[in-house]
């Protein structure tokens, strides 16, 4: 029989720049091979001497790649890492009065870093998870996610597999990384002073020791394939926006659209039939002076360029304006 152990300790103590974090796993967690090890990103951030004296919202500007959306001094950032996160992963609890935590510079290379030196202490091949803590989008509430990872298998791709029924799966792919964050959160709880946890029972997701692995960057999504790179708010803002990063804009809003997508966008905004063959999509306009600032938004959006076609028509085009 088969089963899963999280085991989060108590005393841990007060971790502070220089802390070892390998001796606390060694100490506290004794790893077996095919364990993994999960420290919060706040932990390791501390370790690495990340703690900053410093007003917290100019430090969530240092972090900040683009703003995805805000609600009064509210910000959901992503950050260089590619997160997207409250604040952009800065906290500024469990730390003196006047100070905030940014995330580790490179929580998978700090996972890397936490696993060889696990392995040269103890002999155990581990895997190890860096965490941190997120909202998501249409649910309320907070989870632990991976923000680092080494050793691990983040992805458990089920493409090719069939379920029970025979159906092929095609896109399922459990992001196995941040199911064990949250399973070791359950454990660590989020006043428990508990930084650490291991997670026994799925040796089958820890590689081997030479292989480290993608790390938590495996999970975050391209741009390109983004859907939902602004909030509802900021998108139609930025869409209308005249005077944008365009690097910035086109980020948000994804890959160029499709042509029938293109086509379809027209139709609603124009409420008029459209042409599409080999030379684009094409469009009537009444009014062209009238039309322009729907015209220049959609082409942010959509990422195609529009040209005049004649006197009453325009034509949309493949690539970015």
């Amino acid at each position: 029989m088969s089963g899963l152990e999280v085991h989060a300790p108590d005393g841990i103590g007060e971790v502070a720049a220089g802390t070892d974090l390998a001796a606390l796993v060694v100490t506290h967690l004794a790893p077996r091979d095919g364990d993994v090890v999960v420290v919060t990103s706040k932990a390791v951030a501390k370790a690495e001497g990340r703690v900053v004296a410093s007003d917290r919202e100019s430090v969530i500007d240092e972090e900040t790649v683009r703003v995805v959306a805000r609600r009064g001094p509210t910000r959901i950032a992503r950050t260089r890492h590619g997160l997207t996160l409250a604040a952009a992963g800065v906290d500024n609890s469990n730390v003196v009065a006047g100070s905030v935590v940014p995330l580790p510079l490179d929580p998978d290379a700090s996972a890397r870093a936490l696993r060889a030196e696990v392995r040269r202490r103890t002999g155990a091949v581990v895997g190890v998870v860096v965490t941190d803590t997120a909202g998501r989008a249409w649910r309320e509430g907070q989870t632990d996610i991976a923000v680092g990872a080494a050793g691990l298998r983040v992805l458990d791709d089920h493409a090719g597999r069939v379920d029970s029924y025979g159906n092929p799966l095609a896109v399922t792919a459990p992001a196995v990384a941040d199911e064990i964050a949250s399973a070791a959160e359950l454990a660590q709880g989020k006043l428990g002073g508990r930084p650490l946890a291991l997670l026994r029972g799925r040796a089958d997701l820890v590689l081997p020791a030479d292989e480290d692995g993608p790390g938590a960057a495996g999970l975050v999504r391209a741009p390109e394939r983004d859907m939902f790179g602004y909030g509802a708010r900021e998108a139609v803002v930025a869409a209308l926006a005249a005077r944008v990063n365009e690097a910035e804009l086109r980020d948000g809003f994804g890959g160029p659209a499709a042509a029938a997508d293109v086509a379809d966008a027209l139709t609603r905004v124009f409420a008029v039939p459209v042409l599409v063959d080999d030379a684009g999509v094409t469009t009537p306009v009444a009014d062209l002076h009238a039309a322009r600032v729907s015209l220049d938004a959609l082409t942010r959006v959509l990422g195609w360029s529009w040209e005049p076609a004649g006197t009453s028509e325009v034509r949309f085009v493949p690539g970015s304006p």
